[in-house]
């Protein structure tokens, strides 16, 4: 009977970690008026006729604090990168001297500081939504055991609380997240 509650509740926090795995790696590709290598993470080029991530094609450095430099081992590519860098709307403009490609980050108006933060509450709500979608996968899982006799009543019910107990330290911890990001972006 336990095992069957274990295997629900490993389910329910591979698919939680899963949705806080994603929230990170969302928040690695937004900049705060730094220079931040993840924010190519997404960036793709033409290579031969396969979307290759930059990070494959060159080694990405940061000389200064909004500095980005691209030093490209296939110097051919060259031109495709800084084109997959102006298609991708980074809101940067790439520079690029023949070998090496230097993006320019600018520092963010209040303005555009307000519309980063607002994205990233999306991105924290779209975390809390998958996370209560696993909560009530899981909450369903325990109900067809309890109607299939498996567990009683009371066991139920203290499965359902542990699940629920599992969600609220994820949702702090969404939480958390999206402040330390917020007070990163914030900050001038």
């Amino acid at each position: 009977m336990n095992e069957l509650f274990e295997e629900i509740e490993l389910n329910c926090q591979e698919e939680i970690n899963k949705a806080i795995e994603h929230q990170n790696n969302e928040y690695l590709v937004i900049r705060a008026g730094r220079a931040n290598p993840h924010i190519l993470d997404k960036v793709y080029v033409d290579y031969y006729g396969v979307p290759t991530p930059i990070k494959n094609m060159a080694s990405i450095t940061v000389p200064e604090a909004r500095i980005l430099a691209i030093a490209v081992w296939d110097q051919s590519q060259v031109k495709n990168i800084v084109k997959a860098i102006s298609q991708a709307d980074l809101g940067v403009t790439p520079n690029e001297d023949g070998k090496i490609i230097r993006l320019i980050f600018p520092m963010l108006t209040e303005e555009r500081r307000k519309e980063i933060v607002k994205n990233l509450k999306k991105i924290a709500e779209d975390t809390k939504i998958a996370v209560r979608n696993a909560r009530r996968d899981a909450m369903d899982m325990i109900k067809d055991l309890e109607k299939e006799g498996e567990i009683s009543e009371d066991d139920k019910s203290v499965f359902e609380e542990k699940i629920q107990k599992l969600v609220d330290v994820s949702c702090d911890k969404i939480d958390d997240n999206y402040k330390t990001k917020e007070k990163e972006i914030m900050e001038i």
